[in-house]
């Protein structure tokens, strides 16, 4: 792979073409977005991202910034545990995941700030949040290295950051698990969003992520310190914590 060509899936493309191919995915699947993540999961990514909220540690009063935040799921649950007195920011960089967040919010009664942005060019000062998290929007990035030294950025020392993410599932079940992805996700696009080709990028992409080990390096590396994971569903999901010290 040249220094100009990135992976999108399993796809070589020019790196600058990278965030249009994903931005046509999410534009694509943003109104079922929710539905198949309950389908394809059988509910549990909502227990992924109650676990990640737990992990967290969001107390009243803090700054919390949700990047790829897409529909808000963390968005909402960090808002009712900072109180009036505390901040959520939802941020995406595709805007019809971002106008389906925003108006999840809106019917719900809770007003967020809201931006679309880039994860690798944050538009916040150093040292703001307490806690910024990522779910399930890393492996969708071109430069994973430069967002999570973004997200250290904006972090004040002491803050953390966490990666939900889609990871390295235990050997054993390899094999039934590719099936199901490679199989059974791309038909479950077609039926219930008509896209099985989103759905054939979300397997691929996940086997072109980082592996758990990997990606405690990369942050380290970003300069993030006590870096650590914990394996959800046998490693179908993997949660990444470090901390700016």
């Amino acid at each position: 792979m040249s220094k100009q060509e990135t992976h999108f899936g399993f796809t070589k493309v020019p790196v600058d073409e990278k965030a249009k191919h994903v931005a046509e995915v999410f534009s694509s699947v943003a109104k079922k977005y929710d539905v198949m993540n309950d389908l394809m999961s059988m509910g549990l990514h909502r227990l992924w991202k109650k676990f990640a909220i737990e992990i967290s540690s969001v107390r009243k009063g803090e700054r919390v910034l949700d990047v790829a935040g897409g529909t808000a799921d963390l968005s909402r649950a960090f808002a009712k545990r900072v109180g009036p007195t505390g901040q959520v920011w939802l941020t995406d960089i595709n805007n019809a995941m971002l106008t389906v967040g925003r108006d999840r919010l809106l019917d719900e009664g809770m007003i967020l700030p809201v931006a679309q942005c880039d994860a690798e060019k944050l538009p916040f000062p150093d040292n703001y949040f307490d806690c910024v998290t990522v779910a399930f929007g890393l492996r969708n990035m071109t430069h994973k290295d430069k967002a999570l030294a973004e997200m250290k950025r904006v972090l004040k020392p002491g803050g953390r950051l966490l990666v939900l993410e889609f990871s390295k599932i235990w050997e054993p079940l390899s094999t039934a698990y590719d099936v199901y992805s490679f199989k059974l996700l791309p038909w479950l696009g077609k039926k219930v969003a008509n896209d099985a080709d989103s759905y054939r990028y979300l397997a691929e992409s996940i086997r072109m992520h980082p592996d758990q080990n990997t990606l405690q390096h990369m942050m380290e590396q970003s300069g993030l310190e006590k870096v650590e994971y914990f394996n959800l569903t046998a490693g179908v999901v993997a949660l990444h914590r470090g901390y700016k010290l």
